[in-house]
C-alpha cells in the first residue's frame, strides 16, 4: 500500500512538471498605471532571470528612456518579440531608469511606444557590484544585451539594427 501511495504521489509530481522550470522572483515594488505594470527588482532577485534553463531563448536588453541609442533600437526588440512565438523566445527589457521617474517618464514612454515586451526595472545602486556579475567585460554602458539559452550565452555592449539582432539571435536558436 505504501508503494502504491508513493508511486501515485511521484506520478502526480512528475506530471505537473512538464519540463517547465518555475522560478519565483520577488519584486520589491510594482508600478502600475495606464495598463502598464513594471516590477522593480534589486540585483539579487533579478539575477535569476539571467540563468533560467527551460528551453527558451532569452533576449535581455539593458536600456533607459534617457539613452538615445537605447530608444532607437527598442523597435527591433519589439519586432523580435512579435515575430518569435512566446514559447521559443522571451524578450525582457531591463530599464535602468531611476525609480522616481517610473511614473513620470517610463510608464508614459512605454504606453506611447506601445511596448509589448516584458519590462522590469532594475533598482540596485551598487552597480560596481552587479555589473560584473552580468558580464565580467561589461563597462556598464548601455545599451547592452544578453542573448542566452541554457548554458550558451552571448553578451553585447552595443546597439543593434534589426538584421544584426536577428542574426545574433539565430546563433543561439
Amino acid at each position: 500500500m505504501r508503494k502504491l501511495v508513493l508511486y501515485i504521489g511521484l506520478a502526480i509530481l512528475l506530471s505537473n512538471c512538464k519540463g517547465e522550470q518555475q522560478i519565483a522572483i520577488e519584486a520589491s515594488n510594482v508600478f502600475s498605471d495606464k495598463g502598464v505594470e513594471i516590477p522593480v527588482y534589486d540585483f539579487e532577485n533579478f539575477e535569476h532571470l539571467l540563468n533560467i534553463d527551460d528551453g527558451k531563448t532569452r533576449v535581455i536588453n539593458f536600456w533607459a528612456t534617457w539613452c538615445k541609442p537605447c530608444v532607437a533600437e527598442l523597435p527591433y526588440f519589439e519586432l523580435i518579440n512579435s515575430r518569435y512565438p512566446n514559447k521559443e523566445v522571451e524578450v525582457i527589457l531591463v530599464s535602468l531608469d531611476l525609480p522616481n521617474h517610473v511614473e513620470s517618464k517610463l510608464i508614459p514612454f512605454v504606453k506611447k511606444q506601445r511596448i509589448q515586451s516584458k519590462i522590469v526595472l532594475l533598482d540596485d545602486p551598487d552597480a560596481n557590484n552587479w555589473i560584473p556579475k552580468v558580464n565580467e567585460n561589461w563597462s556598464g554602458s548601455i545599451p547592452a544585451t544578453i542573448i542566452y539559452k541554457g548554458n550558451t550565452s552571448n553578451f553585447y555592449e552595443r546597439s543593434f539594427t534589426y538584421d544584426e539582432l536577428e542574426r545574433e539571435l539565430k546563433k543561439i536558436l
